[in-house]
């Protein structure tokens, strides 16, 4: 057999062993080690020594706003609000009166001086419209020129306008962002384009070949109703250079005639679409954001600063819809064939949550469902034991420890610690467990994500929860297998096997040494076979 492509002079590891060559026809695995260098090839390709890894796949990332926020004033190197707005006013310079100027990435936690507010950013960008949104996407401060146009006395369930003094600071917390989108919505599907074109450049240089887009068509995180239509124009073009699957957001689901079901017009659902875009699961959020301390929490967040943070000394957060209407849309959504991806960060949250995958799938079993809780953020050790009996994927960020791992602490106080962002626990449990960024959340590089997961430590170098630290092979499974099963996948990707397809990484180093993590880089990046980007 003659074949198009052998990778050789490497150590591959293929998610099952360690072999030293691959061999790459039509796209797809066809032999490895000695059986591969046997073949006759179009081409060899010396690989240097190279450590090749299965192609990394992010479970729960945001590509089209990620790529898009690259045009942000990036905030979040930022350590006080006066930065912030001069940030903010430099950029504003540069613009014509009357523009937007749109920032992205503050964190209220590692900033002197709290949220920025509606005042500062008057004096910074006079005669301009602000936007600042906060690095977990759940909150954004708008200037007195973008208030004073919304309709702030129709505020969406599942969101507030924070006050301070009788009148609004300018912070939007949660489903009152909705009040923007008048005003922002829809992004032109050309620009969600050049977004994931953007985005993708970024991906294969750090080794990524498929990613899970979590939300998309509306709600908080859909960018225009064609969302779909821009990742479809954009693998037209052939800037979409990752495997996409996307969640779409329940609030574009609904009933279908002639009883068939709950979903998307011509009875679409999950699984739609081939190994380059596949419609995955429904996206629904239960609640909102530790950092920003709106999650729904069984007792209220802690520290002094609670009563500073829009909340009081009692907040225990909230929900983003009602809990009857979440258990609702999840039942509805179960029985009409949807793999489901709950968003839900809080103990009380994941509790509710549970419940309603509970009774869903005890009146309608299903087998294989494969139902998942994004995020799954306070994970108390009971509700770890229903989440495994009930087969649900948590999907966890293992960059969060690192990057919020400080401002995480301080809202849950150090007893809930050890339930938060729960990683080995989760394996003991039985579960699959995958691995993903939340980009563009936190920085959203596989090999800082594998550091993170090893090693449990926070900005400030705090351990945080070091129990639940995975082995170096553990957090290589996670970013690979891990993730392709969570996405249905697994048949094709997550592994380098004799007829799944040739997507990989090759490494400096070998990721499997923790010594190494450190100094890892990514040499190049294959998809089906093909070197798309080289170091």
């Amino acid at each position: 057999m003659r074949v198009d492509a052998i990778y050789e002079n490497a150590t591959v590891w293929t998610g099952a062993g360690v072999t030293n060559a691959l061999a790459v026809l039509h796209g797809r695995v066809v032999a490895l080690g000695s059986d591969a260098l046997e073949l006759s090839a179009r081409s060899r390709v010396d690989l240097a020594g190279g450590f090749v890894v299965p192609g990394f796949h992010d479970a729960h990332n945001h590509m089209a706003w990620f790529g898009m926020g690259l045009d942000d004033v990036p905030l979040g190197d930022c350590r006080s609000v006066e930065e912030v707005y001069d940030a903010v006013a430099a950029r504003a310079a540069t613009l014509p009166a009357g523009s937007w100027v749109v920032g992205s990435g503050y964190d209220q936690n590692k900033l002197a001086g709290g949220h920025p507010d509606r005042h500062g950013l008057d004096r910074a960008a006079p005669g301009m419209l602000v936007r600042l949104k906060h690095t977990s996407g759940h909150m954004t401060v708008v200037n007195s020129a973008v208030l004073d146009q919304l309709d702030l006395a129709n505020v969406p369930v599942g969101g507030d306008v924070v006050h301070a003094g009788g009148s609004p600071t300018g912070l939007l917390r949660e489903q009152a962002q909705l009040l923007l989108r008048p005003l922002t919505y829809p992004t032109p599907v050309s620009r969600v384009v050049r977004g994931l074109e953007r985005a993708s450049e970024q991906y294969l240089s750090e080794g990524i070949t498929s990613v899970q887009e979590a939300g998309i068509g509306g709600g908080l995180v859909g960018e225009t109703p064609a969302e779909l239509a821009a990742y479809q124009e954009a693998r037209d073009r052939g800037v979409l250079r990752v495997r996409s699957t996307v969640m779409v957001a329940a609030s574009v689901l609904h009933d279908l005639p002639d009883g068939a079901g709950f979903g998307l017009d011509l009875g679409l659902r999950t699984g739609l679409g081939d190994e380059w875009l596949r419609v995955g699961p429904m996206k629904l959020f239960a609640d909102g954001s530790l950092v920003g301390r709106t999650c729904a929490m069984h007792d209220p967040f802690d520290g002094a600063e609670t009563a500073s943070d829009a909340g009081g000394p009692d907040n225990r957060g909230y929900f983003q819809v009602p809990e009857d209407e979440l258990a609702r849309t999840i039942r509805r959504a179960h029985e009409a064939g949807w793999q489901i991806a709950t968003h839900a960060i809080g103990d009380r949250a994941i509790t509710v949550v549970l419940d309603a995958y509970e009774a869903a799938l005890a009146a309608s079993p299903r087998t294989d469902h494969r139902h998942r809780i994004e995020h799954c953020a306070v994970l108390q050790p009971a509700e770890l034991t229903r989440l495994a009996s009930l087969g649900l994927i948590p999907s966890p960020q293992g960059r969060f420890v690192n990057e919020l791992g400080d401002g995480m602490r301080a809202a849950l106080g150090e007893s809930r610690v050890p339930w938060c962002y729960r990683l080995r626990s989760v394996l003991d449990a039985g579960c699959v467990l995958p691995a993903s960024s939340d980009r563009p959340v936190v920085n959203g590089a596989p090999l800082l994500a594998l550091a993170d997961m090893v090693r449990r430590r926070t900005a400030s170098g705090a351990p945080f929860a070091p129990e639940e630290a995975l082995t170096p092979e553990q957090a290589l499974r996670a970013y690979t297998y891990g993730s392709a099963y969570a996405t249905f996948a697994e048949r094709d990707l997550g592994t380098l096997e004799p007829g799944k397809l040739a997507d990989f990484a090759v490494l400096s180093g070998s990721p499997l040494d923790e010594s190494a993590l450190d100094d890892l880089g990514v040499q190049g990046t294959a998809v089906g076979g093909e070197l798309r980007y080289q170091a």
